[in-house]
């Protein structure tokens, strides 16, 4: 701690060596910030200076003298980076009830990445439907069809991030296939490659895939190779919640790479982990499969939460024949007490009990278990935790949301560390009010980017405050070959955040997680400010962020 102050310290007062100053005394900039430690997103050692903001870019940056501006702020040392991409969002529905994106404003994040295997187009009628008849807390009428539709409906109606999205394939197969588990015909692949295509020239980043869940979980790789194929057309990104993070984790990682270069595709590992304590030495393993493919020349790149704690649905603990043909089919079979025997006689838990949190409920009859471990509720109910696992979906009729305290904290750091490695949250960007309150939530929903700046650079010092930088912008932006974002410099957007590294905290925790991360002092995006000393300015100048298909807006 003390040697980041002493470094941070240096830094303030270092002298411009071989940064040119320029004398601008004729410009007037719509934003002048000076005074700044700048760490422009490239890995480099920050350097003292300025940066001038002119509409959506970065006009000048360096050491700038004799210009002013509209606005001008003395920033007295505080860090000044490129703004912050969450790499994995589920912003896709918190935006529409709210599009401030207050969680992960206030970390600095200003381009939500949707789409993990499932995204928010191309929708049939019935897929509508099902989605309107499935909604929660969060009501909305679907006012578009494809992912662009979607995408540019955000735009309109506001929202304080940037969003793009990648295209899912449990979408497409549910498009085309439907729930069944089956392999895909030629007519339904082609069909489904028409639909990759569609997304990829309305501007979708890549195509992703999440092989645990279904219907996407009933694809082969060759089925999987040839829609990556379209993306890799219009040089977007093959991105995957692999088929198996435990038991199957270097198989799971090889087939990836097996995709990625039979594909000829960039591609990369969603919450890249080991699930499982007896799995956990299944790690190593699979980032050398990693490093060396991409010594190979295969782009091969992960992502992460900065969280030994997993969330998703306590139904995939289900047997997989009973989670065949989605959520409906599972509550028939719950019904048969002949099928629901046969279920308790092959159904495993995957954790141990007391290491699985029940987190969100449909039925609000049942949110008095939000918060509580599988083990107590079954205690309450005196019923064994694989028949309360039963009851429970079987009541709400849904997956119901859990947290799996699976990973080894070891790994975690561990994986913070690799230069390959960026971030996500995996969850919704939410206010602490309204209907985000009603239930609990995963921390990585308002701590996920905080802890990177604080805990793992500042405090534990596994990385650079500089190559934290990077792995937060310029690395992801550059995967997803996103032109002029990414980083400081001129003629880029100006998606500009101002924090202090001293006081950059994350606070949610498992117990109290709606609070906000501190420390994140000013906010840009395109150029409008979002965020003034830490307080949200209602502002909603996010952008629909078209990929590498498409022209750039």
């Amino acid at each position: 701690m003390n040697g980041f102050r002493f470094l941070f310290g240096k830094i303030k007062v270092m002298i411009l060596i071989g940064l040119p100053a320029v004398c601008l005394p004729s410009v007037e900039f719509d934003i002048l910030l000076k005074n700044a430690t700048i760490y422009d997103g490239s890995g480099q050692m920050p350097y003292t200076g300025s940066i001038g903001i002119s509409g959506d870019r970065i006009e000048a940056i360096g050491a700038i003298t004799g210009a002013k501006g509209k606005q001008e702020l003395d920033l007295n040392g505080l860090a000044v980076a490129p703004g912050f991409i969450n790499m994995l969002s589920w912003a896709c529905r918190s935006l529409i009830e709210d599009g401030r994106s207050q969680s992960d404003i206030r970390q600095g994040v200003t381009l939500e990445v949707m789409g993990e295997g499932f995204s928010m187009g191309p929708l049939s009628d019935a897929m509508k439907a099902k989605r309107l008849n499935n909604q929660t807390d969060i009501k909305f009428d679907i006012e578009w069809t494809t992912l662009g539709q979607y995408l540019a409906y955000l735009e309109k109606r506001g929202v304080s991030t940037n969003v793009a999205s990648f295209v899912g394939h449990g979408t497409l197969r549910e498009y085309v296939i439907g729930m069944e588990n089956r392999p895909a015909t030629h007519e339904e692949l082609q069909q489904m490659k028409e639909l990759v295509k569609q997304a990829m020239q309305e501007g979708a980043v890549g195509f992703s895939s999440a092989l645990i869940y279904q219907p996407s979980s009933y694809a082969d790789t060759k089925e999987l190779v040839e829609l990556a194929k379209i993306a890799s057309q219009y040089h977007g990104m093959y991105i995957s919640h692999i088929r198996n993070e435990g038991s199957q984790l270097v198989e799971s990682v090889q087939e990836l790479i097996s995709i990625a270069r039979h594909a000829k595709v960039d591609s990369e590992i969603y919450h890249f982990k080991a699930s499982g304590i007896a799995n956990w030495h299944q790690l190593d393993e699979a980032i050398e499969l990693i490093e060396k493919a991409r010594s190979e020349g295969i782009q091969i790149t992960a992502d992460m939460y900065t969280y030994h704690a997993s969330s998703t649905g306590l139904s995939v603990q289900l047997p997989d024949w009973v989670r065949d043909g989605g959520m409906e089919k599972v509550l028939t079979r719950l019904e048969d007490p002949l099928i629901r025997e046969k279920i308790l006689g092959e159904m495993k838990l995957s954790h141990p009990p007391e290491n699985i949190m029940l987190l969100s409920f449909k039925n609000k009859a049942l949110r008095k278990f939000s918060g509580k471990r599988l083990n107590e509720v079954a205690e309450l109910s005196g019923k064994s935790p694989t028949e309360t696992a039963l009851d429970l979906i079987a009541e709400d009729k849904s997956r119901i949301g859990v947290a799996y305290f699976s990973m080894d904290e070891k790994n975690v750091a561990k994986k913070v560390a690799l230069p390959w490695m960026s971030f996500c949250s995996d969850a919704g960007s939410y206010t602490t009010e309204g209907v985000f309150i009603s239930q609990p939530t995963h921390p990585r929903a308002y701590g996920s980017f905080a802890r990177v700046l604080g805990k793992f650079s500042r405090d534990e010092g596994l990385l650079t405050l500089q190559e934290a930088v990077r792995k937060l912008s310029a690395l992801p932006a550059q995967n997803l070959k996103l032109e002029q974002r990414g980083m400081l410099k001129k003629g880029y957007f100006a998606d500009v955040v101002v924090f202090d590294p001293e006081k950059i905290q994350d606070n949610a925790t498992f117990q109290n997680p709606h609070q906000y991360a501190t420390g994140m002092v000013h906010v840009w995006v395109n150029g409008v400010q979002v965020l003034n000393n830490g307080e949200h300015t209602q502002a909603k100048p996010g952008r629909f962020v078209m990929g590498p298909g498409v022209s750039k807006r």
